[in-house]
C-alpha cells in the first residue's frame, strides 16, 4: 500500500491544520512519507497562498519539523507553485507544477472556486470551449515552472462541472485541447498526479484527472503519484487504497519516486 502523500496544504496557506499537527496525524496513520506542499504567494491569489516573503520561514519550520520526525517518518518540503507566480522556487525539494487561474489580458479569473467566474471566462472568450482551450494551453506549460516534478490535478478546469450544466467533456473541441496540453507534457517524463482532493471534498466522483485521461496518458507511458491534495489532517491517503487497486487493475505505472 502508497503510504506517502506530498500534495498537503497548512496553516500556511489554505489549510486548516498547522504542520504539527497535520505531522502527528499522519504518523498515527502509518504516513511513512509526508510532503507539505502549500501554495506559494501569488499576487492574485492572497486568500490561498501563503504571504509575500514568508517562503524562507515556511522552509525553516518544515525542516524542523522533519528533524525531528527523523526515524519515525520522512517529511519533506514542497510548494504549489502557480504558473504565474513569479516566487523563487530555490530551497524546496520538489515542485508541483498547477494552474489555478486563466490569465485574460491583466486578469486572473479562477477556475475552481465558483462557476461565476468560468462564465466570465466563457463570455469574454467566446465560449467555453474556448475556456478550456485557454485553460489547457496554460496547463501544458507547467513543466516550464523551475523544479516542476508533479504535474497537479491536470483537469481541474471540471472541478465546478459535476452535473455537466457548464460543459460537455465528451465535446471534440474539449478532448481535443487536453490531449493536445498532455502530448506537450508526456516528453517532460514528469509524473501526473492522481489527485483525489475533489473527491475529499464532495465536488466530483473521480479524481483529477479522469480516466479516459489517465487512460491516454497511460497509454502513451506516463508514471502518475497519489496525491491527496488534503486542507485537513483527515482526508490524509484520502481513497488510496482504492485508487491503488485501480491503477494495478488497468495497469497504470504508479510510482513514488521523483522524475
Amino acid at each position: 500500500m502508497i503510504l506517502s502523500d506530498l500534495h498537503v496544504h497548512s496553516t500556511w496557506s489554505d489549510g486548516k491544520n498547522t504542520p504539527e499537527e497535520t505531522a502527528q496525524e499522519a504518523l498515527a496513520r502509518g504516513v511513512r512519507r509526508l510532503g507539505f506542499s502549500d501554495h506559494v504567494y501569488a499576487p492574485y491569489d492572497t486568500d490561498c497562498c501563503m504571504k509575500r516573503g514568508m517562503r524562507e520561514a515556511y522552509q525553516r519550520e518544515i525542516r524542523g519539523l522533519a528533524q525531528r520526525y527523523r526515524g519515525q517518518m520522512e517529511i519533506l518540503c514542497g510548494v504549489e507553485q502557480d504558473l504565474f507566480s513569479e516566487e523563487p522556487t530555490e530551497g524546496y525539494d520538489y515542485v508541483i507544477g498547477a494552474v489555478h487561474y486563466l490569465k485574460i489580458g491583466d486578469d486572473y479569473l479562477t477556475v475552481d472556486w465558483k462557476p461565476e467566474y468560468l462564465l466570465e471566462a466563457a463570455r469574454r472568450l467566446g465560449d467555453m470551449y474556448a475556456a478550456a482551450e485557454l485553460y489547457y494551453d496554460q496547463m501544458s506549460r507547467v513543466g516550464e515552472i523551475p523544479g516542476c516534478r508533479i504535474i497537479a490535478h491536470f483537469d481541474l478546469f471540471r472541478k465546478l462541472n459535476r452535473d455537466g450544466s457548464l460543459f460537455d467533456q465528451r465535446h471534440p473541441r474539449y478532448r481535443a485541447a487536453w490531449q493536445k496540453a498532455a502530448d506537450r507534457l508526456l516528453p517532460l517524463g514528469i509524473p501526473f498526479e492522481i489527485n483525489t482532493g475533489a473527491i475529499s471534498r464532495g465536488y466530483q466522483e473521480d479524481p483529477y484527472p479522469d480516466g479516459e485521461i489517465i487512460a491516454y496518458l497511460a497509454r502513451r507511458g506516463a508514471r502518475f503519484v497519489l496525491s491527496s491534495d488534503s486542507h485537513q489532517k483527515q482526508t490524509l491517503l484520502y481513497d488510496f487504497a482504492r485508487q491503488e487497486k485501480r491503477a494495478q487493475e488497468n495497469g497504470w505505472a504508479l510510482t513514488e519516486v521523483f522524475a
